[in-house]
């Protein structure tokens, strides 16, 4: 006897940088939306990281328009070099990639779940938000399996 492996349906978005040079697809099961306080993300945009997690690659057009910085050991962010839009981070191990809610449209409707480095959460703002919180210590352990 088999067992039938289920079907996840993976849902497609579109989305693009502010000039339009370059465009994303996502598939993904379900978007959910995250935010990340360290220090590095908080610099890159002036405030915390929100993005869109995905295990899998985006489908990129316009990719002479992406610049790629090597922000750690681990870790690249891209970045749109017309217009500065932020595109995502992503690990250099594997197809994790932390995209950019913002660049999609429908992104308005995705759940608000997890906050990560919240150790690293300066005092003057706060989510209202019910949320998973982690700190980095946390994530990095997680990562680090």
């Amino acid at each position: 006897m088999t067992s039938a492996t289920p079907m996840i349906a993976l849902h497609r978005h579109h989305g693009h940088c502010l000039c339009g040079a370059v465009k994303l697809t996502l598939d993904i099961e379900r978007p959910t939306l995250s935010a990340c306080h360290c220090s590095m993300c908080r610099r890159w945009g002036g405030g915390p990281l929100l993005s869109v997690d995905s295990h899998g690659a985006p489908v990129l057009e316009g990719e002479e328009h992406i610049t790629l910085y090597a922000s750690s050991a681990w870790a690249e962010r891209g970045f749109c070099n017309r217009c500065g839009s932020h595109l995502f981070y992503r690990l250099l191990n594997g197809n994790w990639y932390s995209v950019s809610p913002g660049l999609f449209d429908d992104s308005a409707t995705w759940p608000f779940e997890l906050q990560v480095f919240v150790d690293d959460r300066p005092d003057n703002y706060a989510f209202a938000n019910k949320t998973l919180e982690m700190t980095g210590e946390q994530v990095v352990a997680l990562f680090a399996k």
